[in-house]
């Protein structure tokens, strides 16, 4: 099947962008409390794509030498910079009201930084697919839209963490329609078993109540429902390894669905979806490249 980038809306609204009243360096701060590290290109592209990427370099350096940033280069990259902030740029910014209740920030070195540095660029190159779709779409979905490492308790202990929840709302008119998922980025990097094994995760979530404590409290439901009011959508997002590789990862995704009861159950009331991140960057999310793991036809993460 022959696929072609999705057209924009007929609109004369521009897609939704960062507020140019909000000065850049705060933007910038919180963006990286937020993603936790980002390229020069990347946050260019996130927060001033209709300036000049100078504009985006000069802030960064200003916070530089305020020792509110650090960098690291990147490998055979022509000095390309990933930043992230430095204890004192944490301090800052953690009790920014748009940024309350995020964990602790894990990264306080170069060190650190560097060995975050292949998977968390690649959350981020996932986000910015479903930001450039936005804007051509004139959809909401912003730099904080996107929240890297959520955890949420499954009981005894455990808890799973997504590598993202999304948050995205499709305007249609005078119509708005909120979506929300749970990301997982797969690099190739763990067995195809662990990668499916996430299913169990996320359907153990969907699944799971806490206990009432004491005599006179009663259960509520599912836990989930104190951060959602619909369970979210689960999509892989895959890269790192041959078409082939990924092509039998997705396979032994949709055979945790057709032969674990408590995935089947989750499945027939969420929305499962799996694609390659070349394909999302080169068609966009709103092309047929999404395969439902339920076994039905490719089609937009919308229509999952």
């Amino acid at each position: 099947m022959e696929l072609t980038p999705v057209p924009p809306k007929d609109r004369t609204a521009a897609g939704f962008t960062p507020s140019p009243v909000e000065p850049l360096k705060h933007q910038l701060l919180a963006t990286l409390f937020q993603h936790r590290m980002a390229s020069t290109h990347q946050l260019h592209v996130l927060l001033r794509p209709d300036r000049s990427r100078q504009s985006v370099s000069e802030q960064l350096n200003d916070m530089l030498s305020e020792r509110l940033v650090g960098f690291v280069v990147l490998p055979q990259s022509h000095r390309s910079r990933v930043w992230y902030l430095t204890p004192k740029g944490a301090r800052l910014t953690r009790d920014w009201p748009a940024l309350r209740g995020r964990p602790p920030y894990p990264i306080t070195s170069a060190t650190a930084a560097s060995l975050k540095t292949p998977h968390t660029l690649t959350v981020l190159r996932t986000h910015l697919a479903f930001v450039a779709d936005a804007r051509r779409r004139g959809d909401e979905h912003g730099h904080l839209d996107w929240t890297p490492e959520v955890f949420h308790s499954i009981g005894d202990g455990e808890r799973v963490v997504a590598d993202a929840v999304m948050h995205y709302t499709l305007i249609n008119g005078e119509q708005r329609r909120k979506l929300r998922a749970f990301v997982e980025v797969d690099r190739a990097t763990m067995s195809s078993e662990r990668l499916a094994a996430k299913l169990i995760e996320y359907a153990r979530l969907w699944a799971y109540e806490p206990q009432p404590v004491g005599r006179r409290r009663q259960a509520r439901g599912p836990g989930w429902l104190r951060w959602y009011p619909v369970f979210p959508r689960v999509l892989f997002v895959l890269t790192g390894a041959s078409r082939q590789t990924m092509d039998n990862r997705i396979s032994d995704l949709k055979a945790m669905v057709a032969h674990h009861p408590l995935v089947a159950d989750l499945a027939r009331e969420v929305p499962l979806g799996a694609v390659v991140l070349e394909d999302l960057e080169e068609y966009g999310p709103a092309s047929d490249v999404w395969v439902p793991l339920d076994g039905c036809k490719p089609g937009p993460w919308t229509e999952l």
